[in-house]
């Protein structure tokens, strides 16, 4: 059960990230230069993503002690995509079509399908 929680903890840690990095990226809160650090200094969304990419690796690197990589990597890529796109949508106001829904719930099956060992 731990190995699961590890890894679920994993990838909500990694979409997270990613949506923290799109907030960072995004007006006003944008890194204008590396000409003007304070604006790199105080961007906490991109230090917070910072943060909660390594945190995923740190706990990708747990799960991979527990889970084969053949179910631990499939799992945290796809299961990152699928929540990147919830994000996108519910967050950042992005489209999420029927395709994109479809393509999210044979995501979610696959993922299924890899654990059925």
């Amino acid at each position: 059960m731990m190995k699961w929680l590890i890894l679920i903890v994993g990838v909500l840690s990694n979409a997270s990230a990613s949506a923290l990095i799109k907030v960072a990226m995004t007006p006003p809160r944008k890194l204008q230069s590396f000409s003007d650090p304070m604006s790199l200094l105080q961007n906490w969304p991109l230090w917070l993503g910072l943060f909660l990419y390594g945190t995923a690796f740190v706990l990708y690197a747990l799960a991979l002690t527990r889970l084969p990589l053949n179910v631990a990597h499939p799992i945290l890529t796809s299961g990152s995509i699928a929540i990147v796109a919830l994000f996108s949508s519910f967050f950042f106001g992005e489209q999420l079509s029927i395709i994109n829904m479809m393509g999210i719930v044979l995501i979610i099956a696959g993922v299924f399908a890899l654990t059925l060992n």
